[in-house]
């Protein structure tokens, strides 16, 4: 009796917060699926210029390379470069935000003769595609509104999934054909909720899957929880030399990092163990270069991480990926969890498909609740007419 008593409650919940969350969660599972694919995509519409032809000199060195770029002012400062061991790959290099905080479209570059090959195509509706993601274009990115709506919004998906799963547990739980087996015989009502139940049971792990991951990157208190939970050693530890958020302009008389010291402090550390490597500039002088080494062409969590005084060359720090603990190793890699990569390119396409499906869930929802309403009126007029006296 008790459950007959909590089950209404939990569909007015479920109900309520779905509406109310529908549309953000539509927004996030279109954009999230967009994104599935994105690094393949990119690679694939900028196959002719991420090229060069084949060379028999050395390519430019790091500090070479930036001071050929930055002989141009119309660039501006350059922020990052991303550099390949592959000899036939372009350079891509990422400049520092303009004085107005926009930051120019990133150049592929010639590794050998620092020669502007073009903008990467792509990158410009991408980028977009990721803030309407996180942070729906609200101003202020990731310090306004919009990181507080989505964070909101995933919450209660979580809550949603729990719930649903509580209102459609059938009397013979075990059988497989009630919980995965959609009814298409059906029609109006009856369709859309089966639709609506046997999918959301489909998609149920990998939803759980992206909400508990994506809520790392809405609040902190999520994250630094994570943290104690999967790494208790480095819970509240920053890493060492850690530089500061880059500005939008750096200071007019800020002395450059010295490249040519990195460099050879990271053909000690790494030598040729590498597949890409990504060196972040500071934005001030005195800061440390940041280095993510990443082992394969895939831009994922299995990466060594550096951070080298601009200086000196220094090493200040040093993160190896082989030596982090397997919590850490779940921290590093929680990207690739929330949308699935770390399966694989299978994995990847399951995630990008559920994605998808989130205005499934939307459309029918709100027809059911509707629906509900209607029913409920013939039986609400009905209890009226017998409040009235009789003549």
């Amino acid at each position: 009796m008790t459950s007959f008593r909590i089950k209404p409650a939990l569909l007015q919940i479920h109900s309520v917060l779905g509406l109310a969350a529908a549309l953000i969660l539509s927004l996030l599972g279109i954009t999230g699926a967009i994104m599935g694919f994105e690094d393949e995509i990119q690679a694939g519409l900028n196959t002719k210029l991420s090229h060069v032809a084949p060379r028999t000199e050395a390519p430019l060195s790091p500090a070479e390379l930036v001071a050929r770029l930055q002989a141009d002012p119309a660039l501006g400062k350059v922020s990052a470069i991303t550099l390949s061991r592959d000899p036939l790959a372009a350079v891509r290099v990422r400049f520092a935000r303009n004085e107005d905080g926009g930051r120019p479209s990133s150049l592929l570059v010639d590794p050998y003769d620092g020669r502007v090959l073009g903008e990467p195509r792509g990158e410009a509706f991408f980028a977009t595609v990721r803030r309407l993601h996180r942070w729906l274009l609200l101003p202020g990115d990731g310090n306004g509104a919009g990181r507080q709506i989505t964070g909101a919004a995933v919450l209660g998906l979580v809550v949603l999934l729990i719930t649903g799963v509580v209102l459609r547990w059938p009397r013979r739980a075990s059988s497989a054909a009630l919980w995965l087996k959609p009814q298409l015989g059906l029609s109006g009502r009856g369709l859309h909720r089966s639709l609506h139940s046997v999918i959301g049971t489909w998609v149920l792990p990998v939803y759980l899957v992206i909400a508990l991951t994506g809520l790392s990157y809405s609040y902190a208190w999520y994250k630094d929880g994570l943290t104690w939970l999967l790494a208790p050693a480095t819970s509240g530890a920053p890493m060492p030399g850690k530089a500061p958020r880059e500005g939008r302009s750096g200071s007019a008389d800020a002395k450059p990092a010295a490249l040519d010291l990195v460099w050879s402090t990271l053909r000690e550390q790494i030598g040729d163990r590498f597949a890409v490597m990504q060196l972040t500039l500071p934005a001030g002088a005195g800061a440390a270069v940041r280095v993510r080494a990443w082992p394969s062409e895939a831009h994922d969590g299995r990466r060594d991480e550096f951070r080298i005084d601009g200086a000196t060359g220094r090493l200040l720090a040093a993160e190896r990926y082989a030596d982090k603990t397997a919590g850490e190793r779940v921290l590093a890699r929680i990207l690739d969890i929330h949308r699935g990569s770390i399966l694989g390119w299978p994995g990847q396409l399951a995630f990008m498909l559920a994605a998808a499906l989130m205005p499934l869930f939307a459309v029918t929802g709100t027809l059911l609740y509707l629906s509900r309403r209607r029913l409920r009126r013939p039986t609400q007029s009905a209890r009226a007419v017998q409040l009235v006296p009789g003549e």
